[in-house]
């Protein structure tokens, strides 16, 4: 009796598509990401003058890649840091002078049991019922007070830096340890510049 067989291995007209497809896929992928990535961005931001020093105002666009936006829906938490940075430029000849470094932390999380979404920024805690909504709350910064009175000269030019990002140092250990060596975990928008003359302060109370 006669057995035959058929080769299961591809040609290598058939292993260069696969190859091509798989290549497409990963580069879709990519870009996906990094889409996500040039979509959060810091929109405006700045400083505002009240009778107990000086606030930030600023507006974030925050955009969340799949798998970020996945985690989130199966209740893993995602906690952001909201960083400024504020010089006093001295000139070519000397170094800038530094004078303020604050951070905001803020926390994003999906409550499974109430189906909403729940944004921790500052002192404030709110819920939705989108995603969209969670972000755009997300990034809208209001009445941040980053110095206090005293801190600026008024009509002395400043320079400031301000930039949003995911601080995966918070995440579930084992997706703690996969950030390091991929971009899947990661979010961080451009550092937004912008100079100043720091505003009279209005009298105390």
């Amino acid at each position: 009796m006669m057995v035959s067989s058929t080769r299961c291995w591809p040609s290598p007209a058939e292993f260069r598509r696969w190859l091509a497809l798989l290549l497409l896929a990963l580069g879709l992928a990519c870009a996906g990401a990094a889409r996500a990535a040039d979509a959060s961005a810091v929109r405006q931001a700045t400083i505002v003058a009240t009778p107990q020093g000086y606030l930030l105002k600023a507006d974030v666009d925050v955009a969340l890649n799949r798998t970020l936006a996945d985690a989130l829906e199966r209740g893993i938490h995602l906690y952001f840091v909201l960083e400024l940075e504020i010089d006093r430029p001295r000139g070519w000849w000397w170094f800038d002078e530094n004078i303020a470094e604050p951070v905001r932390k803020m926390h994003l999380y999906y409550h499974l049991l109430l189906r909403r979404y729940v944004v921790e920024n500052g002192y404030t805690t709110r819920t939705v019922n989108t995603l969209p909504e969670a972000l755009a709350l997300l990034g809208r910064v209001e009445d941040w007070q980053v110095l206090e009175r005293g801190a600026l000269k008024p009509g002395q030019r400043y320079d400031a830096r301000l930039r949003l990002r995911l601080d995966t140092s918070q995440l579930p250990k084992p997706l703690s340890i996969s950030a390091v060596s991929g971009d899947k975990w990661e979010l961080a928008t451009p550092w937004y510049a912008w100079t100043f003359d720091a505003p009279a302060l209005p009298p105390a109370p």
